[in-house]
């Protein structure tokens, strides 16, 4: 009865790391986003020891082929075979690893409060950071592109075109974080942004995932845009963010 109970109770899925703490002597608590499970926390066993086999798959920004058991309060990892070692290229490099850290303080937050999308979530998780280790981009723009992709499965599209509140034709010169993007002349409220046309551009561009447009963009309309995402990532979130402020912004 106990070994069927104990096989029923163990299940497999793909997981990124978003965050671990330490735990006694030698284990580690790990917030995994998984493919299939949602958002869940586990402890992994003796992996602090330096005999653990596989305390290095479950550092953060990894991505694993996880065996767990279910827990009451936590699950407990058993196996794990490594899917995506995108933590050791991140951590090496201060600017990606403060992306990749915002990244996964975003995802855990998210997924928290919004479970039922989080299969979505950890395609863009993972998408992220694949391409911070590849340095397929440059940090700051991987970053505000997930942060933009993230908060519009959420629920929180914002616009950068058309008005976010009366859908009047685009493009407009106000942003407001509370209106949900860009505003026009007669929604826009008092203290709103003005942004300049190439960075309502570049938002888009980040939003849409067109790259070319991204890549090609001034360092003025990175830093503009980067300010224009984080307030309204925290406008929606209503919760802070505390990695923003390792973020360098050249």
């Amino acid at each position: 009865m106990s070994n069927r109970s104990f096989a029923s109770r163990t299940y497999r899925d793909e997981g990124v790391i978003l965050r671990t703490h330490k735990l006694g002597e030698a284990d580690r608590i790990i917030v995994l986003l998984t493919k299939r499970h949602g958002q869940v926390r586990a402890v992994a066993k003796g992996v602090r020891r330096t005999s653990s086999k596989f305390g290095a798959m479950l550092e953060p920004f990894m991505v694993a082929d996880l065996q767990l058991i279910a827990g009451r309060n936590l699950d407990i990892v058993t196996q794990a075979q490594t899917l995506g070692p995108y933590g050791r290229e991140i951590v090496a490099d201060y600017a990606k690893y403060t992306a990749a850290a915002v990244i996964c303080e975003t995802a855990e937050k998210l997924t928290d409060i919004d479970g039922e999308s989080a299969a979505v979530h950890y395609g863009l998780v993972i998408g992220a950071l694949s391409a911070l280790s590849r340095s397929r981009h440059a940090p700051e723009l991987v970053l505000d592109s997930y942060l933009l992709r993230a908060l519009a499965t959420a629920g929180w599209a914002p616009s950068f075109t058309d008005c976010a509140r009366c859908s009047a034709p685009g493009p407009h010169s106000a942003f407001s974080a509370a209106l949900g993007g860009a505003v026009c002349h007669d929604c826009r409220p008092p203290g709103s942004a003005s942004p300049a046309p190439e960075t309502m551009l570049l938002l888009a561009a980040l939003l849409s995932g067109d790259w070319p447009a991204a890549d090609g963009s001034a360092q003025a309309s990175r830093r503009e845009a980067a300010g224009l995402v984080a307030s309204y990532l925290q406008w929606h979130l209503e919760r802070s963010v505390r990695s923003l402020k390792h973020v360098e912004r050249v």
